[in-house]
């Protein structure tokens, strides 16, 4: 530990155990990061100890800590209110910070011959203005509907009077836009139009089917059965949309639902806004914090409703948050009556969450260039086994044997959901003779730990410890390997995975029992496809040692060549073939080989073969 940590260190160690703020600051002066805690000196004392079991987050901020002060308060919830306020004065780099980025957003009429309503996300002074609105959502959403039902262009297109007439593009063909560049609609008729859905747009789809149900009875009272038709198209047309808006809705009628999904280098919150149950606004929020998720949602949690006034009574979140009862309180207060955080297991509001949460995940994948499945299944994977980090690093194992003879093990490597075979490394049990899974098993981490032991400073292949380890198996195997776990001092996560009878993977298996997996989840097809692959890749590796045995076996039959010859003649030519079809010369580089051996093993197969 060098000067500027002990000399901190000592510092934390004399801290108080009392509810508190501290602020860290760097070497000039500059407030880097701002916390609270329960025991000021158990919380603080953590940053100056060994840094390698950090976030590289962390790390980070605590190299560049030259002193910290603190305040110590009567509660945690004191704490929490004066985090909140020194955060919002500071906006200390290491924080979450976000922007409340939420402007002003106006639905625009151009002022043209043949007029166009657009979403805009500031004022335009020419042409006409609806708004101000306060999100962007709401608005893009409503002119895109008002489109729709009253059938206005899509396009960028320019219309004028006179105008060349075109062939209409295929949004005519399906029935989204009347076509005005076809030069058969009269300029009259698409004015009509314009305003219809302007009043769409300021009074509803209420009022407006409403009103359009007058005009559609009026119409056809005056025999005018062509406008009736349209009108009533129109109608339905508005009754559809509605009908598609109620698949998105909630029983309860004021929430919001907070989703976290953790990529390989960003981490994303999606806020669904529930108001009256319908889905009103969405937003989503990139941050750099990455790692154990409890905390993480508190401190958005904390910037989020710091920043906004509309608080609703439920907030539905996809796991634990830290301090929730003191959060709790302090978004109580806000409010003015009680406000609950909720996790739900079933029914629609897990199904509202997983929608949620598959937004975020369709965030990150877009900005990482990965399919969102794969991040979404990964996230998943976390949450199914309660891990405290996303296991972008997930390694497999499986053991392949014929009655115990050529007793061999396969490990698999997937990085980020993928397949990643630079680092599949492959196991020959050396311990013991004969078939015992359980210890097999046992050996293979023994030894893969302690090559870990000897390789950590290089931070790839052996040298990189997994997020996650998969076991082929059941809970036998899942017992031998937890002891080697525990000797070598690693808290790595460990789950067997468990086969149904036609070997299709059923459930996962931890130290409390057996975890079951939906075939229709996306996390179900990242398991099977490990399973797969490590099976494969283990009994191809099982295979290829029975085969050289025999070929051994079939070299033993030359005078001069034992099992330990045989074996280098293998490890030498790889296949028996190669063997056979060696000159003298070739034969004698093998190690051990000399010049008279050579000669009886090239004999031997030339002779056989005529």
């Amino acid at each position: 530990m060098d000067q500027r940590l002990s000399r901190l260190s000592k510092k934390a160690n004399a801290l108080p155990t009392l509810p508190g703020v501290y602020i860290m600051r760097d070497k000039d002066g500059k407030i880097i990061y701002i916390g609270k805690a329960k025991a000021l000196k158990n919380r603080v004392s953590q940053y100056f100890r060994s840094q390698e079991k950090h976030l590289e987050k962390v790390r980070q901020m605590v190299a560049n800590v030259e002193d910290f002060d603190y305040i110590i308060c009567d509660s945690e919830f004191e704490a929490l209110v004066l985090e909140c306020s020194l955060i919002k004065q500071n906006q200390p780099k290491y924080n979450i910070l976000l922007k409340d980025d939420k402007g002003y957003h106006y639905i625009h009429i151009t002022n043209e011959d043949w007029p166009r309503l657009t979403a805009e996300k500031s004022l335009i002074k020419d042409g006409v203005n609806l708004g101000p609105y306060n999100s962007s959502f709401v608005v893009k959403q409503s002119v895109d509907e008002a489109k729709k039902i009253y059938k206005l262009p899509l396009c960028n297109k320019k219309f004028y009077d006179g105008m060349k007439k075109s062939r209409p593009c295929l949004n005519h063909f399906i029935g989204l836009c009347q076509a005005p560049c076809s030069g058969k609609v009269k300029k009259s008729a698409y004015i009509d139009s314009v305003n219809g859905a302007v009043e769409f747009l300021k009074k509803g789809s209420v009022d407006t089917v409403k009103l359009l149900t007058e005009q559609m009875n009026e119409a056809a009272e005056n025999l005018d059965f062509e406008k009736a038709a349209k009108l009533r198209d129109r109608i339905a047309a508005i009754n559809k949309l509605s009908e598609k808006q109620k698949v998105v809705q909630s029983t309860v009628p004021t929430q919001d639902i907070i989703a976290f999904v953790e990529g390989n280098k960003n981490a994303c919150f999606e806020v669904f806004k529930f108001r009256g149950g319908k889905l009103c606004d969405r937003e989503h929020f990139f941050v750099d914090a990455m790692g154990d998720a409890a905390p993480i949602r508190a401190e958005f949690i904390l910037q989020y409703y710091s920043m906004r006034e509309d608080i609703p009574p439920r907030i539905v979140v996809d796991g634990d948050v830290d301090s929730a009862d003191t959060m709790q309180r302090w978004l109580s207060e806000r409010l003015g009556k009680k406000v609950e955080f909720f996790t739900p297991q079933r029914g629609e509001q897990k199904q509202l969450l997983e929608m949620c949460r598959n937004n975020a995940a369709e965030r990150v994948a877009q900005k990482e260039g990965f399919a969102m499945r794969t991040v979404a299944s990964l996230d998943e994977l976390r949450n199914l086994l309660g891990l405290k980090n996303v296991p972008k690093y997930i390694e497999a194992y499986d053991i392949s044997n014929t009655a115990g003879s050529d007793n061999v093990a396969g490990m698999v490597v997937f990085v980020d959901g993928k397949p990643y075979k630079k680092a599949y490394r492959k196991f020959a049990i050396k311990s013991f003779l004969g078939q015992d899974d359980y210890a097999s098993m046992a050996e293979v981490l023994e030894r893969r730990l302690n090559e870990y032991e000897l390789h950590k400073a290089e931070n790839e292949g052996f040298g990189r410890l997994p997020d996650l380890i998969l076991l082929d198996g059941g809970q036998g195997q899942l017992n031998a390997v937890l002891p080697i776990l525990k000797k070598y001092g690693q808290n790595i996560p460990v789950f067997g995975m468990v086969k149904d009878s036609r070997h299709k993977t059923r459930a996962l298996v931890g130290e409390y029992g057996e975890i079951a997996i939906k075939p229709t989840k996306g996390v179900f097809k990242l398991i099977s496809t490990i399973q797969d692959e490590v099976h494969r890749f283990a009994i191809g590796y099982h295979r290829q040692k029975s085969t050289n045995r025999s070929f051994s076996l079939q070299l033993t039959e030359v005078e001069g060549v034992g099992k330990k010859r045989a074996a280098e003649l293998m490890k030498h030519f790889k296949n028996l073939n190669a063997v056979a079809t060696a000159s003298v010369e070739q034969l004698c580089e093998v190690k051990g080989m000399n010049k008279s051996v050579a000669q009886k093993i090239y004999d031997f197969y030339h002779k056989t073969s005529k």
